[in-house]
């Protein structure tokens, strides 16, 4: 190796050494009563998706709009919908006419029925006069028979009617009974047609568009990935000598990578009832390997309308907790008084010519 080429190497060292030295001493140290833990920026994933299984119509968001609650974000094809409700309308309209017919056979049977029982009244007057006659001798005994058989004729022609009676009025009941599950059968398809439209359930940013117009889904087929924009978080993971110390609504900070000057006040929501090993993506490899507490820093909600175009989830940081309520934040820590549009410089372009 030539002379040269030893003292470049030489102070590439030096300028690296100098480097990793700065690093380190100038590494802020937290005062006593503080805990600090690495983690990501997150938020609730709330995914949109089908009730019904069917073809995807329209898809009417894109990856990185703001939707709010309620907005229809996408719709199902309905057109099979529209024809079952059509054949179960038809139904119910011949199940109606069946009961006019049978209305009419039923007063018209009732009508019978008081012809049949003045007949009966009559063949039974006769035939009891018949056989009064007959003891005094005015009437024979064929007579009196032929009276006996009209008068069963009568009863007879009297149960008929009344079963015909019986008959329009079960024909009644049996259609009336198919309007009602007609009926309940359009209605069921109107309300899996109101489940065809897909609406935001909140507030939120689509992060992914699962589906595309024309794909067929099951049940319960994933449409969109919404961010919950209400919902953010960090979660850190701090040692048992310090989440021991920690209770739910102690003060915190959280301080992203991307804006290392602007540090966000939190709330501790949730201190996990037992260990764990940390996660690799948070923690230095020497560091997974300890048991640690796992931590919830919640950011405030009516802060985050302010800073929703700036949410995203993944973003790196460290998160602060204070145990000790006596102690005092340091100022590196103490939150600015910043607009969102403070958070990060906008990149100077180049104008045009």
């Amino acid at each position: 190796m030539s002379k040269r080429m030893k003292w470049i190497l030489l102070g590439a060292l030096v300028v690296v050494g100098g480097i990793v030295a700065w690093m380190v001493l100038s590494k802020d140290k937290l005062p006593p009563g503080f805990a600090a833990g690495n983690g990501r920026l997150e938020a609730t994933d709330v995914y949109v998706a089908t009730k019904y299984s069917g073809r995807v119509k329209e898809v009417l968001v894109k990856e990185g709009d703001t939707v709010e609650a309620g907005q229809v974000v996408a719709r199902m094809d309905i057109e099979e919908l529209d024809a079952q409700i059509r054949a179960a309308q038809a139904k119910v309209v011949e199940a109606r006419a069946r009961i006019s017919v049978a209305e009419a056979d039923r007063e018209h049977a009732l009508a019978q029925v008081g012809v049949k029982e003045a007949d009966y009244a009559y063949a039974d007057k006769t035939y009891k006069r018949s056989q009064n006659l007959v003891k005094g001798g005015a009437v024979s005994e064929q007579e009196a028979d032929i009276d006996l058989s009209r008068k069963a004729m009568a009863e007879a022609e009297l149960v008929g009617a009344k079963a015909q009676v019986a008959q329009a009025l079960a024909a009644i009941d049996a259609a009336k009974a198919d309007v009602i599950a007609g009926q309940a059968e359009i209605e069921s398809l109107e309300a899996e047609k109101k489940d065809s439209i897909l609406i935001a359930p909140l507030r939120a940013r689509v992060e992914t568009r699962l589906a595309e117009p024309g794909e067929v889904l099951p049940a319960g087929g994933r449409v969109y990935s919404l961010l919950d924009l209400s919902d953010v978080y960090m979660y850190i993971f701090l040692p048992a000598a310090a989440a021991g110390k920690i209770s739910i609504g102690s003060e915190a900070r959280i301080v992203l990578d991307a804006a290392p000057g602007f540090p966000i006040r939190t709330a501790v929501s949730f201190v996990s009832p037992e260990a764990q090993f940390t996660p690799k993506t948070v923690e230095t490899a020497e560091e997974r390997y300890a048991l640690s507490f796992r931590v919830k820093l919640q950011l405030d909600k009516e802060r985050l309308k302010e800073f929703e175009p700036f949410v995203k989830a993944g973003i790196p940081g460290v998160g602060y907790v204070r145990f000790d309520q006596n102690a005092t934040w340091p100022e590196s820590l103490q939150p600015k008084a910043v607009a969102p549009g403070q958070l990060w410089a906008p990149t100077t372009a180049t104008p045009e010519k």
